[in-house]
């Protein structure tokens, strides 16, 4: 992080320190987030066993790491919003100041409630569904739950081009204005043949949002969620291989 004061710095040589700082901290967000959901999963295989002791003590470290990818998300947008508001002048510039002053107002607007995040409620419901399938969580049976933890955070599961699932994209990339996921090469065409129109609807069904070559990127979740998908969907099948196989040894 900036500690020091900066004389003039040009608004080129800012953009390129901030753009390998993002790296860094979307780096690090990545890792975060991979081990949340690696709790997660392991987690469920403890309640599984019946190892309440062991899932207790990784309900504790989420509640740690939950704070800590909120963080780096705050730092992260702070840059962003540091390198598009900057305008290099005469006068000394305090970065440090800049970015502990818009990570306050980030903290006032939506400060972190680790119980409250919705990654936690995923957490808490992925351990209960394990013996509880069918039942709503105990304090939720009025609630409408909006994304449950089996449930996954994608919004399509195949590309709405090429109808590829997406745990099969080779380089796929999510809109920020609805979401939809595609593979890159196949979007790109389509907004690209459809140019003359002015306009190109997302390809998803019943789904009203413009699509432009600006607004597909590959978050730094993107693969993270992908990977979860595919390694829930590599867990089932082997579940239901090794129930296939029980089947046929009681035959």
């Amino acid at each position: 992080m900036f500690t020091a004061t900066m004389n003039r710095t040009s608004q080129k040589e800012y953009c390129n320190i901030d753009l390998i700082m993002l790296s860094d901290h979307n780096c690090n967000l990545v890792d975060v987030r991979s081990s949340l959901v690696t709790i997660k999963m392991i987690a469920e295989d403890l309640e599984r066993e019946n190892r309440s002791d062991l899932v207790k003590q990784l309900d504790e470290a989420a509640l740690e790491l939950i704070p800590v990818s909120d963080e780096i998300v705050r730092l992260s947008s702070a840059l962003q919003a540091i390198g598009r508001e900057y305008d290099s002048s005469n006068e000394l510039t305090d970065f440090k100041k800049l970015i502990d002053e818009h990570i306050s107002k980030l903290e006032a607007d939506s400060p972190t409630v680790p119980e409250n995040h919705l990654f936690y409620k995923q957490f808490k419901e992925a351990v209960w569904r394990v013996h509880h399938a069918d039942e709503p969580m105990p304090g939720e049976e009025q609630e409408e739950i909006i994304m449950t933890s089996s449930q996954c955070s994608l919004v399509n599961m195949t590309c709405p081009l090429t109808g590829k699932p997406v745990t099969e994209l080779e380089d796929p990339v999510r809109s920020t204005e609805c979401k939809h996921i595609y593979e890159k090469q196949a979007v790109m065409h389509h907004i690209k043949v459809h140019a003359k129109r002015r306009s190109c609807k997302c390809a998803a069904a019943g789904c009203p949002k413009m699509l432009t070559a600006d607004k597909l990127i590959c978050d730094p979740l993107l693969r993270i969620e992908i990977d979860e998908l595919r390694l829930r969907g590599n867990r089932s099948t082997q579940a239901q291989m090794v129930a296939d196989c029980t089947e046929i040894d009681e035959d």
